[in-house]
């Protein structure tokens, strides 16, 4: 019997509950996969799949295939894996709780989160757009996983590209480039947009609003950077 089928034996009272999954003692960090045959996980993971293709109000074909294609559905089981899929988004449990069952059992493995996460936002922009109950959707599983807002950034950087409010992107540094490295590229910004510097550069009147908007930027977006690494009370 395959994955799928068990799953679809399985029925509802999978996805609705399941004390194996939620019970089992935390395993160990040593690889980014689930368990062997964990029927569980699959289920939380193809819930969370079927809740979010429909968090934009309709579920496509598109988004079923990108499912199976990311989660490595065999395409003899492409029938199957539709049913589950339905069977998934019909019930009643909300999102979060797959979530929660996801990150209570796999906790010391952030790699294999990050992976949910990384499909999750496939699935999402299967139809060349990811709104923004789809964005809210991603950001709370991301939250129930135990990620940082600045995880989550990053990884909906790898995606979608940077936000232009992104501190990261203002400052020019990568997600998870060293404070150090931040610290001086904001201090190099700041010398080369400084509006006291450029306006004795002889800039003109008509930009000086722009400039010190510019500057203003780049320091809110080092103090942001500061604040959510725990940093904003440590001298400069």
């Amino acid at each position: 019997m395959s994955l799928w089928t068990r799953l679809l034996d399985s029925g509802k009272r999978l996805f609705d509950s399941d004390p194996a999954l939620d019970d089992a003692a935390a395993p160990g960090p040593e690889s980014c996969a689930p368990d062997p045959n964990d029927v569980g996980f699959t289920a939380a993971v193809v819930g969370l799949g079927a809740k979010l293709a429909k968090a934009d109000g309709t579920v496509s074909d598109r988004e079923i295939m990108v499912f199976s294609r990311v989660f490595r559905a065999p395409p003899e089981e492409a029938e199957n894996v539709r049913r589950v899929f339905n069977l998934a988004r019909q019930t009643v449990r909300g999102y979060r709780n797959y979530a929660r069952r996801i990150a209570k059992r796999y906790h010391d493995r952030p790699c294999l989160l990050e992976g949910v996460m990384d499909g999750l936002f496939q699935i999402a922009g299967a139809d060349g757009v990811v709104t923004q109950d789809e964005l809210e959707y991603l950001r709370n599983v991301s939250d129930a996983f135990g990620f940082s807002e600045a995880t989550f950034r990053r990884i909906k950087a790898s995606h979608l590209g940077p936000d232009r409010d992104d501190p990261y992107h203002i400052l020019g540094v990568a997600h998870d480039a060293d404070f150090d490295d931040i610290r001086a590229a904001y201090r190099r910004l700041m010398a080369d947009n400084h509006p006291d510097r450029l306006i004795r550069m002889g800039v003109p009147r008509e930009f000086e609003d722009a400039v010190h908007a510019k500057a203003a930027a780049i320091t809110a977006a080092y103090a942001q950077i500061r604040s959510e690494r725990g940093l904003i009370t440590q001298p400069d």
